[in-house]
């Protein structure tokens, strides 16, 4: 009888642990996720937002999956996409045309979700051409198919898969009546563009530059993405746009300084998208008559991800850029950042919200390699959706980091002076967690010597949505023979793993 009763427990917890996952017909928002929706928003003049049905997912029947987003004059347009060397036919289309167009004269941009449109050979990339021409169409241009298209495209979805071109087409000029600036509108975009996102993720802010702050500009951004996150720019979807005029020259390097810094700084699953994308609009339509564009000298340029000796705090420059130009790029890091934690907060069956703050007197990018290192970590990831302080996986995960880990392509020593230093001490490594109640931290190891954790309120702090692991590379003296050196920080954001990441992505096609 023992072997039948233990058998039958063994189906009986199977049946119950059986999961299976689709995302919410009518996308209903959870409750607790209600409070990043807004409920009003101050939109940037002269972009127009709308949506439409198309079907592209045959198990859609009601919900908008056709997103325009528009400028009623052409507008300057920059861009930032996947580094991954499968690229979506979007993805393609969008780059050759920004190039092409060195940057101005675009109208907007055509977003389709429920299929990806990516690893489709050369049909993908006619169908997308034929997305951004139907788009044109809606406004009267007619350009020849030697002149590259005014609208970018992005899609969402399953990789693999042809899109119903023939339903898209029949949508975008719907899409097109739709057009409007209310907050409703963009909202609605906002949730047309989503797949297994669980809400919306919009933002808009009102600002005002140096030269002329009686002038109050406005800025608005979108974004999609819960899954397949990992930073390598782009990481997801992103559409950003902003009556401030901006420079066709300058478009791309502001973006893309600020990208850096905020959606390459988030990971959910360690997977770097086909179709990753993030645009900015830029159509002066709040400038005042005779101001000037923001620019940048020539000699601004991004800091080369490649010198350790550089830290991307700021740029490598010999002329700062005007104080209009230092300042709207401080607000769009801003914007961006907020934008990028939503995506984070929105990981497929997270439950935390985890900053990693690792500060390294090396370099920016040895205190940034160690902080995607553990993010990137399912053992980490695991364990903080357990409530379990197993500090030990943080170390792994930095240890095993490419170029700290000794490795015949990747040193784990770089030359200072005459001598030799490694990237991280061990005697010089701490590693604590930050509670998000501000109340002290917890050291968990302190210089390579572990601390007699107290486990009840390491799980007190484990229990809140919101937690910060801070790790110092640089606590204690120097090494013998070389010099403390300034402060590196690198901020990177990550989330938890839970059984519901696995349920979601295992029923994903269906």
């Amino acid at each position: 009888m023992a072997p039948r009763t233990s058998g039958f427990k063994r189906t009986l917890s199977a049946a119950i642990q059986v999961r299976s996952y689709s995302a919410p017909t009518e996308r209903t928002i959870p409750a607790a996720k209600q409070k990043y929706v807004p409920t009003a928003g101050s939109y940037p003049k002269g972009f127009l937002v709308g949506t439409s049905h198309a079907g592209v997912k045959a198990s859609n029947t009601s919900n908008d999956d056709i997103t325009m987003v528009v400028s009623d004059r052409p507008c300057t347009a920059g861009g930032v996409f996947t580094k991954n060397i499968f690229k979506a036919a979007p993805v393609q289309v969008s780059r050759r045309s920004l190039k092409q167009m060195a940057n101005e004269g675009f109208r907007g941009v055509i977003v389709n979700s429920g299929c990806a449109n990516a690893v489709t050979g050369k049909l993908g990339l006619e169908h997308a051409h034929i997305m951004a021409r139907e788009t044109d169409q809606c406004f009267g241009d007619v350009p020849g198919d030697e002149v590259p298209p005014r609208t970018l495209i992005m899609s969402t979805g399953v990789i693999g898969q042809r899109l119903p071109i023939d339903k898209i087409t029949a949508a975008i000029p719907k899409a097109h009546g739709a057009l409007g600036s209310s907050h409703e509108h963009w909202l609605n975009a906002a949730k047309a563009i989503c797949t297994t996102d669980t809400f919306p993720k919009l933002l808009s802010r009102t600002f005002r530059l140096p030269s002329h702050p009686d002038t109050e500009y406005s800025i608005a951004g979108m974004t999609k993405g819960a899954g397949m996150i990992h930073p390598n720019m782009a990481t997801l979807l992103g559409i950003i746009c902003t009556d401030v005029k901006i420079a066709p020259s300058a478009v791309d390097s502001m973006l893309r300084y600020a990208t850096n810094r905020t959606f390459n700084c988030i990971s959910i699953d360690g997977d770097t998208s086909t179709n990753d994308t993030v645009t900015l609009f830029a159509n002066g339509a709040a400038a005042p008559e005779g101001i000037q564009p923001l620019n940048l000298p020539p000699s601004l340029k991004p800091a080369p991800e490649a010198k350790n000796a550089a830290s991307p705090s700021s740029p490598v420059q010999k002329d700062p850029p005007n104080r209009d130009t230092q300042a709207f790029t401080a607000v769009l890091s801003s914007f961006m950042t907020d934008l990028a934690k939503l995506v984070v907060r929105d990981g497929e069956g997270a439950t935390k919200f985890v900053t990693i703050r690792v500060r390294s007197d090396i370099s920016y990018f040895v205190a940034k390699r160690a902080a995607v290192s553990i993010a990137r970590s399912a053992l980490v990831k695991t364990a903080l959706y357990g409530k379990d302080a197993n500090w030990g996986r943080i170390l792994c995960a930095i240890g095993y980091a490419p170029s700290i880990m000794h490795d015949t392509g990747l040193p784990i020593i770089r030359s200072i002076g005459e001598g030799h230093a490694r990237l991280v001490e061990p005697e010089r490594t701490s590693v604590s967690f930050v509670p998000a109640d501000g109340s002290e931290e917890l050291k968990l190891v302190v210089r390579g010597e572990p601390e007699v954790v107290d486990e009840g309120r390491a799980k007190e702090i484990l229990e809140m949505e919101d937690l910060e692991i801070l790790v110092r590379l640089d606590d204690g003296p120097a090494p013998e023979g070389r010099e403390r050196k300034t402060q590196h920080e690198a901020v990177f954001w990550t989330c938890d793993f839970s059984h519901e990441y696995v349920t979601i992505n295992g029923d994903y096609r269906t």
